[in-house]
């Protein structure tokens, strides 16, 4: 484990500003809101509430009245399970995003980790491919790429799918995380994707433990140093469940503190199911940055 550093606010991003699609955001102090779309019949959160289309169609728009900035489409869960099949993840996601882009002026993202899951929704009208696994199908950011699209870096140990209930680390956690994003990041730019077209996500419980995760989010303000927009996947997570002692449907205020405290030390990026509370903590928050910022520019005017 590191030995624990004093946390630091993050008032300066090295970069303050996300491309999505054709949608630009300044994130200098807002925190963008990702509303998270399952179209899986087995979701740890949902547990398949939203996998009937209707329901589906619903939920997201109940998402955007929310706030949300943008909406992400996911087919298969990341954890074990029955094993999908790529042209299967392509009926669940495919005819999502065509519905979505055609209700909403949002950008879309795909939660997927294959290349041809991705190349096809991008055609279909997605902007971003949110990958948990770090970029392992070679053609991913190739794909990507081609089509002006966006993408997401996350940190898995193993890969999607993949039990791992006792991940150990040859090095400090921290350390293993940080040098897997920013491998991934520099090979995202190295294909052709700018650098504000590149996020990463520590991935919180993707093969690590409780503490691990929570050691990871107190160490979002090194994470955010490394140069390229910081995803925060928090919401509802185990971690969160363990400490505070409720099941999955009942860590809404956890997820909120985590929000909070995850935007303080530099992620402008929240992927959550419960948007309206996300956005919420993200507009305080931003009032907040700004704020420090106007005070921070002042004292500087004022000389010595």
């Amino acid at each position: 484990m590191d030995v624990p550093t004093p946390w630091q606010v993050v008032l300066d991003l090295p970069c303050t500003e996300v491309a999505l699609g054709p949608h630009r955001f300044d994130i200098r102090h807002r925190a963008l809101v990702m509303g998270i779309l399952n179209r899986t019949p087995d979701s740890f959160y949902d547990q398949g509430r939203y996998y009937d289309f209707e329901a589906f169609l619903a939920k997201a728009e109940e998402l955007v009245a929310e706030g949300a900035d943008f909406l992400d489409v996911g087919g298969v869960k990341a954890g074990p399970g029955p094993e999908v099949s790529p042209d299967e993840e392509l009926e669940r996601v495919i005819p999502a995003i065509e519905a979505l882009r055609a209700r909403f002026d949002v950008p879309l993202s795909v939660d997927t980790w294959r290349a041809s899951v991705l190349e096809q929704a991008l055609a279909a009208g997605a902007v971003v491919g949110n990958d948990i696994s770090g970029f392992a199908d070679p053609d991913y950011l190739a794909v990507a790429a081609a089509a002006g699209a966006s993408v997401v870096a996350t940190h898995i140990r193993i890969g999607p799918r993949v039990a791992d209930p006792e991940p150990v680390y040859d090095e400090p956690v921290v350390h293993a995380v940080a040098g897997f994003l920013r491998d991934r990041a520099v090979r995202a730019e190295a294909a052709g994707i700018p650098r504000e077209r590149v996020m990463v996500d520590a991935g919180l419980d993707l093969g690590k433990t409780a503490a691990q995760s929570l050691e990871l989010l107190r160490a979002h303000d090194r994470l955010a140093t490394l140069g390229w927009p910081l995803f925060l996947s928090a919401s509802n997570k185990r971690f969160l469940g363990e400490l505070v002692g409720t099941a999955v449907e009942d860590r809404r205020e956890a997820s909120d503190a985590a929000h909070a405290l995850g935007i303080a030390l530099g992620s402008r990026i929240l992927r959550a199911h419960d948007v309206r509370g996300a956005r919420r903590t993200a507009d305080v928050m931003a009032a907040v940055l700004a704020a420090r910022a106007t005070i921070a520019a002042a004292a500087a005017g004022a000389g010595p």
